[in-house]
């Protein structure tokens, strides 16, 4: 039995485990650097070779206990995928007090996953790092494109953006006014954290497109945009955030094979397990 990051069985099963992993190998719509496809396996592989003491926090995150809840493997359309991501997220849903997270994939695996989340939890706030806005109501002929892959939670709940640094001019219409913090502008502002934090309450999605990082510490991605976050100042956020609120579900995405792909592999393997226990630190489940 594979387990996450080979972690003991005990610890592994969905009745002994506060957090459900789903993976999403998907890499349909993407349109410059593919690959996004294998993001999942190299993750899952990068976090079997990954020390499970966390320093910061103290704590074996793995010990709340982390459940391979299976991949999302269809591939036969973008809405299709979208739908059995949704259908899958829902059905995990229903295991009260676990927290969701889910592993792509291209961005888009994501539409899925915050429309069934939003379905259970009112007053969603839906935090996302990208370097993209990702607010296309269509894009090639899809509304479940990776450049839409945030349009369906801007026009529901409470979208904060953080790290953006490239988008195209029919997107301007749709930013969430006051709730985008654009990486230039984070550049120059040593209080961006607090302000972010302003702007996020109540329940909580995190996306994290790897694309959000400078392309310095994550180079495999399919768009590496410069100017990008980095590791401390994004853990500083996620740890307060993780503190505030309710933080409900997350997931990684983008993340794309290549010649170079083990570091940014293993950042998205720490990246995870980061969360996992600030999540453990902070909830009272």
């Amino acid at each position: 039995m594979r387990t996450y990051a080979g972690i003991p069985e005990e610890n592994a099963t969905l009745e002994n485990s506060k957090v459900m992993l789903v993976t999403v190998p998907y890499d349909g719509t993407s349109t410059w650097g593919k690959g996004a496809d294998k993001g999942p396996e190299l993750f899952l592989n990068a976090s079997e070779n990954m020390e499970l003491y966390d320093i910061e926090t103290q704590t074996e995150p793995y010990l709340q206990g982390v459940y391979l809840a299976g991949e999302v493997s269809e591939k036969s359309s973008p809405e299709a995928m979208t739908e059995a991501v949704y259908q899958k997220t829902k059905e995990l849903l229903n295991n009260e007090g676990k927290l969701f997270t889910l592993f792509g994939g291209e961005h888009s695996v994501s539409i899925g996953s915050i429309r069934a989340v939003g379905e259970k939890f009112e007053n969603l706030t839906v935090l996302q790092f990208d370097a993209h806005t990702d607010l296309r109501p269509d894009f090639h002929g899809s509304t479940s494109n990776h450049a839409c892959a945030v349009f369906e939670a801007n026009q529901k709940h409470n979208l904060v953006q953080v790290g953006i640094r490239s988008m195209d001019v029919e997107e301007v219409e749709y930013l969430p006014e006051g709730r985008v913090f654009f990486a230039h502008e984070i550049a120059n502002n040593e209080n961006w954290i607090n302000d972010v934090l302003e702007k996020v309450s109540g329940n909580v999605y995190i996306t994290i497109d790897l694309d959000a990082f400078d392309p310095s510490i994550a180079p495999s991605t399919g768009t590496p945009e410069p100017g990008g976050l980095q590791w401390y100042p994004t853990l500083e956020l996620l740890r307060k955030v993780f503190e505030k609120c309710n933080v409900v579900a997350f997931d990684i995405v983008e993340l794309m094979d290549s010649p170079m792909a083990k570091p940014t592999a293993f950042l998205s393997a720490k990246l995870y397990y980061k969360m996992l226990a600030y999540y453990d630190i902070y909830n009272n489940n």
